[in-house]
């Protein structure tokens, strides 16, 4: 088993819809059986904590934030990608022409998963910044504090004509 990579990297694998679950299960099973967990390391199905009103009453509910995607993190040899590939549920790699290619660390942060990558901070206290993600993209502020470890920063941004303190993640603003 040559090594494509040395080292694990994350790879997004495309799913039949709603079988991401059941992809994961498999592959558990899989690695567990082979005992090839060196190998294949960790597969999620990235999910997200969303509420639903139904019936006027509110729910906390589980959604997969990419239907149809598994991410796995493996060390890539032609045996782990024959194996990955031809699990039940399948349809292939994502990459060009089904060639895998591993998600930058910038990637898994925007997407949720703990890489210990750090964001580039080019603004500090005090700046104006101008929030380029979420639900108050294109609003303006001024940072009022930044968290690094838990890669957050706090802005005031004006609001209905005052100032109201939001807590944003560090890649959702720019400095201006």
């Amino acid at each position: 088993m040559e090594p494509i990579e040395n080292e694990a990297r994350w790879y997004v694998i495309h799913t039949y819809s709603g079988y991401e679950n059941k992809v994961k299960a498999t592959l558990e099973r899989v690695v567990e059986n082979r005992g090839i967990q060196e190998f294949i390391q960790e597969i999620e199905v990235p999910m997200e904590e969303q509420v639903e009103i139904k019936d006027g009453k509110k729910k906390t509910v589980l959604r997969k934030i990419f239907p149809g995607y598994v991410l796995v993190k493996m060390i890539l040899t032609d045996e782990m990608w024959y194996i990955v590939r031809n699990t039940r549920g399948v349809t292939g790699f994502v990459g060009p022409s089904s060639k895998p290619v591993p998600l930058t660390d910038e990637e898994l942060a925007l997407m949720g998963v703990e890489t210990g990558w750090e964001p580039v901070v080019d603004y500090t206290t005090g700046d104006s910044v101008k929030v380029i993600a979420g639900p108050l993209e294109s609003f303006i502020g001024t940072v009022e504090e930044i968290n690094l470890e838990k890669k957050k920063v706090r802005v005031l941004v004006s609001m209905f004509g005052r100032e109201t303190p939001v807590e944003l993640e560090l890649t959702q603003i720019m400095r201006i």
